[in-house]
């Protein structure tokens, strides 16, 4: 069980699509998850134009017994691609480490660390605590001021939001949105400052 996670933007869900790409090619067959993607419908999708059918990861979906079912079709099942596994349940968690143990499915869980509170989302902990490698993604985000982006800030009527419901469904592109997200470096987003729309173009390289 390998978990890859990042910050927003930082490419988890282009890295399970390649992922997916170079198992299948080898003659490999796996089934690809996700929860809660910015398509709010059943596939992973990716800033960059890709996209894949997956299976919808529900509170009550049974991540062992859905193999199982598939295997008794007569579908082989020889990996999982997890999307946005941050969005599972602990007990899911703990699914994927049955199908790796007892079932010699591999599993590669792609996901956020931290909610807007900059704080662990509890699957992802747990990943952390089962996975038996971790992987932080290289593709560097940067904060508005050209620092490293690490924290993932809910923007609620052009303010960054401290408390609320974990998981509110949003994008990173859509500005003019009343709930939105952005990633901050760690002294941006404690302070607050989200930087003006200028001055981000500048530091992103869109500005004429």
């Amino acid at each position: 069980m390998k978990f890859f996670w990042g910050p927003m933007d930082c490419g988890k869900s282009t890295l399970a699509l390649q992922m997916d790409y170079n198992h299948s090619r080898q003659g490999r067959r796996g089934v690809v998850l996700t929860r809660n993607d910015r398509s709010m419908s059943p596939r992973v999708t990716t800033r960059i134009g890709l996209s894949h059918d997956a299976v919808e990861v529900t509170d009550d979906l049974d991540l062992v017994t859905l193999v199982r079912e598939r295997w008794a079709a007569g579908a082989a099942v020889d990996y999982l691609i997890c999307d946005e596994a941050c969005f599972y349940t602990e007990h899911q968690i703990e699914q994927l480490a049955d199908l790796v143990d007892t079932y010699d499915v591999d599993v590669y869980a792609f996901g956020l660390a931290t909610d807007f509170r900059s704080q662990l989302f509890p699957a992802a902990r747990r990943l952390f605590e089962l996975a038996d490698s971790v992987h932080r993604l290289q593709v560097e985000v940067l904060c508005w001021c050209g620092r490293a982006g690490l924290l993932n800030a809910r923007i609620v009527a052009g303010t960054v939001a401290r408390e609320g419901e974990q998981v509110v469904i949003g994008d990173t592109g859509a500005t003019e949105a009343d709930v939105r997200y952005q990633v901050l470096c760690r002294r941006h987003y404690r302070a607050g400052e989200l930087g003006t729309t200028d001055t981000a173009l500048a530091h992103d390289g869109s500005a004429e």
